[in-house]
């Protein structure tokens, strides 16, 4: 009963201050939508990812170079990573790995960057990526028009995404046309279908990615492979976390021992991918937690105002029996309303800010209850801190001096 007292007496308080419980909500209410939009996005791109992998029953495996690990502008964009150094990854391991006990398959992943020409449009700065027909398997990729490479198809012969066939040529059916790269002339064989999530483990967007064969590729790094990417793809009837091992083993054999390489698997393959979103995802909490520090010292002044104007109140409440924790109880609470009121409404501001973000990105936002427990941490805790001090400074006040004040 004395909880529930307190409850309506806080409410009580607040709407008599209409306004001006509003305004102080309001600075609880952006701080933390503007948190909750970016986690709910963030999730959106795990999630994402997560699904991709999803999709091979856990039996992806993944092999990086170490050294890529190093340079965070990497994270993302491969090609950058090659430009300026060397993979450590090589045509040998992936065909001693293509040996190993329960591999089924393994693809080598190389990008190159470079401008394409068709007969009257050009694309700069455009990834060119070079793998092995069995990459259609891995990733999944579907076909809108004609075919993806395969053992028999030419050198010269290419895929493009259906993003990239739009801009290179006009129209998303260009099969039997022609581009140059690098003086070399290509044929398209197949374009591949758009696909709302072109963001993957893989690195390359396909949307806007042209495809041709291993050994064309090498040929653009003077028939060397740099290779970002080995995808392994382990039998359904063997363990991935022993193929794992298996994999580990052979490639330090074959590094002579020097671990320069990475081997994922599950849920640790996405993460090279998401670390950009990561980084990003922890500065834009950090700045947004800045507003609801903000709304924090807010509802501290508002509370330290109303201390003051409530000074006889809290005479007479103490004169009556009333106790230093019944006064702090009550102005706690108090805080605590504002605060969850704020953070309720920030919570569902900040998914539809996400969701209509979304409108304009590659993913949907994630709803997680981890995030909804956030929102309503940080909340509480908002309360509890910034409320704390104006309610012992009330539940300190001497009950005579208390009673003398009129106004």
């Amino acid at each position: 009963m004395m909880l529930y007292d307190h409850i309506e007496n806080a409410y009580e308080t607040l709407r008599r201050n209409r306004t001006r419980s509003v305004l102080t909500t309001l600075g609880i209410t952006i701080g933390i939508a503007s948190v909750t939009c970016i986690l709910a996005l963030s999730g959106g791109v795990s999630r994402m990812i997560g699904a991709q992998i999803a999709e091979h029953s856990g039996q992806l495996i993944v092999v990086r170079p170490g050294l890529q690990s190093r340079d965070p502008n990497a994270i993302m964009n491969p090609v950058a990573q090659q430009s300026f150094s060397t993979s450590t990854l090589t045509e040998t391991d992936v065909a001693e790995l293509s040996k190993l006990e329960g591999i089924e398959t393994a693809v080598p992943v190389m990008t190159i960057n470079g401008t394409l020409k068709s007969s009257s449009e050009t694309v700069s700065d455009n990834v060119i990526l070079a793998t092995t027909p069995d990459f259609a398997t891995i990733a999944g990729v579907k076909m809108r028009t004609g075919q993806f490479l395969d053992s028999v198809t030419d050198n010269s012969t290419a895929v493009v995404g259906e993003q990239l066939a739009i801009d290179l040529f006009g129209t998303n059916t260009p099969v039997g046309q022609t581009f140059t790269l690098r003086n070399e002339t290509f044929t398209v064989i197949g374009v591949i279908r758009q696909s709302q999530n072109p963001i993957n483990y893989n690195n390359v967007d396909l949307n806007n990615a042209a495809v041709v064969s291993f050994e064309r590729g090498k040929l653009f790094h003077q028939g060397r492979a740099q290779i970002q990417q080995i995808d392994l793809l382990a039998k359904k009837d063997s363990s991935v976390g022993e193929v794992r091992q298996r994999v580990e083993q052979k490639l330090l054999q074959q590094h002579l021992g020097e671990r320069d390489f990475t081997v994922a698997s599950g849920d640790e393959i996405s993460r090279p991918t998401n670390a950009l979103f990561t980084a990003l995802t922890q500065v834009l909490t950090a700045i947004a937690a800045i507003s609801l520090l903000v709304g924090g010292i807010g509802v501290m002044n508002i509370m330290l105002v109303g201390v003051a104007e409530r000074t006889r109140e809290i005479g007479i409440r103490k004169a009556v029996g009333a106790s230093n924790g019944t006064i702090v109880t009550q102005f706690l609470i108090e805080s605590l309303l504002m605060s969850l009121l704020g953070g309720i409404l920030g919570y569902c501001l900040g998914y539809l800010a996400a969701f209509a973000l979304s409108t304009f990105l590659y993913f949907a936002p994630a709803f997680t209850w981890l995030t909804a427990g956030m929102a309503f941490a940080m909340a509480v805790l908002v309360g509890v801190l910034f409320g704390l001090y104006p309610a012992l400074k009330a539940s300190r006040k001497d009950t005579i001096e208390s009673l003398r004040q009129y106004h």
